[in-house]
């Protein structure tokens, strides 16, 4: 290993390298991008300037990782949006802006307790605690820094994202601070020989003083007095992720809606119309990201989409006819966020006209590369790419200067089959990571500790598409569904796949 790293923006060559563990990875997200220069100077641009951004490229080429980077470069959120009863027309709850939010009054209420003064279980399931030696860790850390084993507590769904290892280690900094969202697990334990509910609220605001709230059965009933005097809601709080992700798989998911009330509105029985009102992606981007990928899928939504995108506002109300909250309304709801799409080419026809002008008049659309030339200084960022998957994966080991040659090979391989370019290598390096993780894995496998050029070629000859592996079990798809299906089905299952696939091969 080098006596220091080697920094991939000063540039290096693979040569100089012995493992992955001799490279440095980049604290700039986007310097982690691949061969997309163009595309990343056209994100920092539009973080600076808050534009829109519409990525276009095929799958795997880094378009949903630039939106992500660009959530790391934003400031923290400054305003809590909050709904406000009205009491003289209850369906047509107030919105509020508050800066900085409004300070939690319920704040002083219970008692601060280190982790180790609570029930066993307990700071096991809020992650404090590993199950297996009963050693305290950061509630972040996924396995436990003594014995290594999987802690119960811990939320995956926070590191789906190449950027693992800044979540890990930049959670806690004062511009992450919003991203860290609170857990609690109710208990019953017994106080003067009876059985309480007893609620503890982990707060571990600082990895080198973790801490929990314990509310008691008092304490609880504060706060619900508090709640009573002040009829408000949080929809949108401060501490909150920059970086939204929307499907658009339903207008409540990306516009918000108000729930149904089985009891009607019942003044003892039901719930006030502003308790009910819930938040859609477009408000919970405010002062953020909202990134739609397949963008074109959105449908007639992309009409709403640019409404919110020009007004940076934009209400809610109840989306179903059939349900008590079709009549309660909440206008003019801040979504002041940038927006960033991203679709595959073929599928650029199927953006409203529209949309593509507002994102034109105040933003960018880029095309992606697939490809990038076969120079040293580029498959020396192939070096950096493995570096940053085995640190984004936390599981599996460094990889060999001779592995990581083996992959480049592949690399420029896959160029020449699938992009018809040579002395190129591919930018499609969402697939060339499951090919570093088989490695990884079938390295784990045989206690080995580092990926070695070996297992980089087994996990080659692995990772293959099951229509490839069905070329190699069968010869041809034609021979496979003649082989396997009845003499009825034959005929309608080869008219779903594209005529002559047989012949689109990687491995010839």
């Amino acid at each position: 290993m080098h006596d220091s790293l080697l920094n991939p923006t000063l540039g290096f060559y693979v040569e100089e390298i012995e493992t992955t563990e001799d490279i440095a990875i980049p604290k700039n997200p986007l310097d982690r991008v691949i061969g997309q220069d163009h595309a990343v100077k056209m994100a920092k641009l539009a973080v600076r300037q808050r534009r829109h951004l519409l990525l276009v490229g095929c799958p795997g080429v880094g378009k949903s990782m630039i939106a992500q980077a660009m959530a790391f470069l934003l400031p923290p959120p400054k305003e809590e949006i909050w709904i406000v009863d009205n009491p003289k027309n209850p369906e047509r709850p107030f919105v509020e802006t508050r800066i900085g939010g409004e300070v939690d009054r319920g704040k002083d209420i219970g008692e601060i307790v280190s982790p180790d003064k609570i029930p066993a279980e307990v700071a096991i399931k809020l992650g404090f605690k590993c199950r297996k030696c009963g050693a305290l860790t950061s509630t972040l850390k996924k396995r436990c820094e003594a014995c290594g084993e999987e802690k119960e507590g811990y939320d995956d769904r926070k590191f789906t994202s190449p950027f693992r290892d800044l979540f890990e280690t930049e959670m806690f900094n004062s511009s992450r601070k919003q991203v860290k969202t609170n857990k609690i697990v109710p208990y019953i334990r017994k106080v003067d020989g009876k059985q309480e509910v007893t609620v503890y609220e982990q707060i571990d605001t600082d990895p080198l003083k973790p801490s929990v709230r314990i509310l008691n059965q008092n304490a609880l009933e504060k706060l619900r007095e508090i709640e009573k005097s002040r009829p408000s809601k949080v929809l949108v709080p401060l501490k909150r992720k920059t970086f939204i992700q929307a499907t658009g798989a339903s207008e409540t998911e990306l516009l918000g809606d108000v729930k149904h009330d089985p009891y009607g509105n019942h003044p003892e029985l039901g719930s006030p119309p502003y308790t009910r009102v819930v938040p859609g992606a477009i408000h919970e981007a405010h002062e953020g990201i909202l990134y739609i990928d397949e963008l074109p899928q959105l449908g007639h939504l992309q009409t709403f989409l640019l409404t919110a995108m020009q007004d940076k506002k934009f209400g809610i109300c109840g989306r179903n006819p059939q349900s008590s909250g079709s009549s309660v309304r909440v206008d003019s709801v801040p979504c002041d966020f940038i927006f960033v799409g991203a679709c595959n080419i073929q599928d650029l026809r199927l953006i409203l006209s529209p949309l593509r002008s507002r994102i034109q008049g105040n933003g960018y659309e880029v095309l992606l590369n697939s490809t990038m030339p076969d120079t040293p200084e580029n498959r020396a960022k192939i070096a950096q790419f493995v570096a940053q998957e085995v640190a984004a994966d936390g599981r599996i080991p460094h990889v060999t200067r001779e592995a990581i040659e083996e992959l480049i090979q592949e690399a420029i391989r896959r160029a020449k089959i699938i992009d018809g370019k040579s002395n190129a290598i591919t930018l499609k390096l969402r697939d060339l990571g499951g090919v570093i993780r088989m490695a990884g894995d079938l390295t784990l496998e045989v206690e080995s500790p580092l990926v070695e050029r070996t297992h980089m070629k087994q996990a080659i000859k692995l990772c293959l598409p099951v229509e490839e592996q069905i070329k190699r079990e069968y010869g041809s798809l034609e021979k496979a569904l003649e082989k396997e299906l009845p003499l009825a089905e034959r005929d309608l299952s080869k008219s779903n796949y594209p005529e002559n696939y047989q012949n689109q091969s990687l491995y010839g």
